[in-house]
This record gives structure tokens, sequence and C-alpha cells, in this order.
């Protein structure tokens, strides 16, 4: 039976629609290139103790190449030991979900069994297939735990994807929150117009992963019309590399953010910080 978003405890659920500051977590690797566990496992109480929200693990820099060396269940693996042995904080784990539908299914399996909440699913495998092959793909996965949506920008590997797209991604009921990481200010619009097209504001969890763009995706009130009514989200954290180092200080930024930005206002203190 698969893992439902439902199934959570709640603390972890209350972490992903606050907004937390989550790292994409590096790999250690030593002279041979080899797994380093004791420094891997030093990395992830690192995050632990600078108060990262969660772990990402499986994607960015431990995406590349683990599955290829066997890593890929080693790697999560101790990841999550090291996060139970280290804090009874709960903390939001979320696995890398890659490759075509059969392999991402798999991957699925193994982060569910050892107790990862979420996968964050790439589509860079599925370039090519049409937007029902995708969302067909999407769903097969969703089945067998709650997603984290990918939009990757073009330039790395990823697909562009519609405002439809996101749309019919949201409208997954197993969809929890969507990573928006394609570089470009109209295609993290799309992403934001299709969330609200659905109707699942309120169960989509918008992160950024614009490398170029963390500040001010994070202040910025975006509205849609729906029905000729206004709508407005906001992108509530963040899962990125650049958040992988200085993290501390990227979780006392968004804190901050969480403190003195309500509706639309934003101070002007703030808006002067996203200049430097």
């Amino acid at each position: 039976m698969g893992l439902h978003w439902s199934d959570w405890p709640a603390d972890v659920l209350a972490t992903l629609r606050r907004g937390a500051g989550i790292p994409a977590h590096p790999l250690a690797l030593d002279q041979h290139r080899k797994l380093d566990n004791l420094r891997q496992r030093a990395l992830s109480r690192y995050y632990i103790d600078a108060g990262s929200g969660g772990l990402a693990v499986g994607v960015h820099t431990t995406q590349f190449a683990i599955r290829e060396a066997g890593l890929y269940r080693p790697v999560l693996e101790l990841a999550m030991r090291t996060a139970s042995d280290w804090t009874p904080k709960p903390l939001l784990m979320i696995a890398g979900l890659a490759g075509r539908t059969t392999q991402a299914v798999a991957e699925a399996h193994v982060a569910r069994d050892l107790g990862y909440h979420a996968g964050l699913m790439s589509l860079a495998a599925m370039k090519g297939a049409s937007e029902d092959e995708l969302i067909a793909h999407a769903g097969t996965v969703a089945r067998e735990m709650p997603l984290v949506g990918f939009y990757l920008q073009p330039a790395v590997g990823g697909i562009v994807l519609s405002a439809s797209f996101w749309r019919r991604f949201a409208q997954i009921e197993n969809a929890v929150a969507i990573k928006i990481a394609p570089f470009n200010r109209y295609r993290t619009l799309d992403v934001i117009r299709g969330v609200v097209e659905a109707g699942a504001v309120d169960r989509i969890t918008l992160y950024t992963g614009n490398d170029d763009h963390i500040l001010l995706d994070l202040v910025t009130p975006f509205t849609v019309m729906l029905r000729g009514k206004p709508v407005t989200v906001r992108i509530r954290g963040g899962l990125l590399g650049h958040w992988s180092v200085w993290v501390k200080t990227a979780v006392d930024l968004l804190d901050r953010l969480h403190a003195v930005i309500t509706g639309d206002a934003v101070p002007v203190d703030v808006l002067r910080s996203t200049r430097r």
C-alpha cells in the first residue's frame, strides 16, 4: 500500500506548509571517489544543527551517477539513519525520484520503505513524452508516495512544461508541493497559474529552486484571476543547492520573512535586502 500525505505526522505536514529551508544534500566522496560515510553523516548533522526543515537526498549533487554506482539506497539510508539518530525534531525527508516510470516507481518503493515522506520527481528522462504521458507517469508514481513536482530549467536537461501540465499535476491528490526552478519568470508564473486553476492552493505548497531569484521569489505575492476573482499565493520556502552552504543564515532569513510578511505588504528594508 502506498504512502499518502495524510499519513504524515502533523508536525511534518505543518513544516512543509509553513515553508522550510531545505538543502539539496551534497555527496561526500573520498580521494578514491568512493562514498565517504563519515563526512556524509557530518553534512547531514550540520544541516540539522543549522535549522533546516528537512533534507532532500538523491537530488542535485547526490543525484548525479549515484544510481549507476549502486549508491541510491545506501545514500538515502545513511541520511535517514543520521537524521533519526541525531535529532527528535520533525524533519521533512524528501528523496529524489528519477528515470522513466518503472525506475521512478522502484525508487519510490525504496524511499518509502526507508521512511521518506515525499519524492521530488525529475522528468528529465521523460523528454519527448506527451503531456498525457507525463501526467500518467506522475499519477503512477504518486500512488506510491506523495510527490513534489520539479520544474528543472531546460538548460540543464529539464523539459518546458505548460500551465496546463501544472494544472493537471496539481489535480493529482497525492501531490503536495512543487519546486519551481526553471530560472525563468514566465515559466514560474505558469506553475502558479496551474496550481490556482486546479483549485489546489491549500494542498500544494510552492518552493523556490530559482537560484537566481531566491529572495524575490519569497517576497513576491503572485495574483492569478480565477473565475473573475483574484487569488494571491506565495512561494513559502526553498529547496536549493544554494542553501546547502551558509545554511543557518538562509534559515534565519526565511524565518524573518515569515515573521514580517503579511498579506501583500513587504517591509521596505526587506525589499532593500533583495538588491544586495
